[in-house]
């Protein structure tokens, strides 16, 4: 369940964080997309770790 939780926040995470540079109008394929991609998926693995330590999985 540990390895499912991480890998839903990495997509989740990875997936908004690319997003974000659309919101004020630049692209998806853009270098800012793939940066904040990124900070979205490092984001998403803490967020899905720190949950399922507090759901007891680890």
């Amino acid at each position: 369940m540990n390895r499912l939780l991480i890998g839903i926040g990495t997509f989740l995470g990875s997936t908004m964080g690319s997003y974000f540079p659309v919101l004020w109008g630049g692209s998806l394929l853009s270098l800012s997309s793939i940066f904040f991609g990124m900070i979205g998926g490092i984001l998403g693995i803490i967020f899905a770790y720190r949950l399922s330590k507090y759901l007891g999985f680890i």
